[in-house]
């Protein structure tokens, strides 16, 4: 087993950039192995190398590498068998090795998930460009990767709140409801809506309301479990999924939201304060009952808590289909 770490000493700004990137050498030829250890590790990246695939499965346990250029055949597991256990249980880009070229080909190391195949004698200036080749392909899946899970995350999130979109409401309470229908385990879903929000808006602008917004959304995921999900259903409407609760203790929920609200304090001007609150419908879903009349009389039940002088919590539950229960 040899390695090294590059000296800080004297380094380019590439050097440097290549020390934070391990590399595993796996070859049961001493001289080979040195021989590729120390030239990669010369070019500034840090380096570790293995005698054979168990050796260096071993070290793969301890350590994090980008690259693992290994031969193919290895006393014990070969080549291309390490390379499937990577593949399987490690995100590190494989380079095949072999002096063996009628017996292996390109396409076979390939399709086990080797990302380059070099044919012995090695160049080692042919080496490392296929390394650094490897490694920029990595650095741009990672940053696909990356993009696509924050153009994934706007599409399902609003930009103000930071809480999820309308779009997201009806995926997910599809998925809730498909849920219950298996394990027959409660659902209920809260309507939110501030109260007096236009007039709000109207006397202290816009930016002010914008704040409120935030504040609240940060107040309703304060008082949510981990399984539970809100999100702005559009304005001032917000919306709560609250899965293996029922009618009570969606109630519960609502009024903890509500009372957090109220208590709150909100300056949109100097030396004023202003007291903002909220109405919300709670109600619980019904076996085999369709998606948009849940949604209905959860709507229902916050209007009713609008009728009924705003800053309150107000139930329905349907007991048969074509009755409901109310409470408020």
């Amino acid at each position: 087993l040899s390695g090294r770490i590059p000296a800080n000493d004297s380094m380019t700004l590439m050097e440097k950039k290549n020390s934070d990137i391990n590399v595993l050498i796996v070859d049961d030829d001493l001289s080979v192995r040195n021989t590729m250890d120390e030239y990669i590790a010369n070019a500034g990246f840090s380096t570790l190398a293995a005698s054979s695939a168990e050796e260096a499965l071993e070290l793969i346990e301890k350590n994090n590498f980008a690259v693992v250029i290994t031969d193919i055949r290895l006393p014990g597991l070969g080549g291309l068998e390490l390379t499937k256990v990577i593949k399987q249980k490690n995100g590190s880009d494989v380079i095949v090795v072999t002096g063996y070229s009628d017996d292996y080909s390109y396409e076979e190391a390939i399709n086990i998930g080797a990302s380059d195949f070099v044919i012995k004698p090695v160049r080692l200036e042919e080496l490392l460009l296929r390394l650094r080749r490897v490694l920029n392909h990595r650095q741009l899946s990672t940053e696909r990767t990356r993009m696509m899970q924050k153009l994934q995350k706007l599409a399902t999130t609003d930009g103000l709140t930071k809480l999820y979109n309308s779009r997201s409401f009806y995926s997910q309470l599809e998925l809730e409801v498909d849920r219950y229908n298996r394990y027959k385990h409660p659902l209920s879903l809260l309507l939110l809506d501030i109260d007096n929000f236009k007039e709000f808006n109207d006397n202290f602008g816009h930016l002010e309301g914008d704040k409120v917004l935030v504040r609240f959304s940060q107040i309703i995921k304060s008082c949510l479990r981990t399984n539970d999900s809100a999100y702005r259903y559009g304005g001032e409407e917000f919306t709560v999924i609250l899965p293996e609760t029922n009618g009570d203790e969606a109630k519960t929920v609502a009024q903890r939201i509500r009372s957090s609200l109220e208590t709150e304090k909100f300056k949109p001007i100097p030396d004023r304060n202003a007291k903002i609150t909220i109405s919300i419908g709670v109600t619980q879903y019904f076996p085999k009952e369709e998606l948009s009349a849940f949604i209905r009389r959860a709507d229902k039940a916050m209007y009713l808590s609008k009728k009924n002088g705003r800053n309150r919590v107000s139930v329905l539950l349907a007991e048969p289909p074509e009755k409901s229960k109310r409470k408020a």
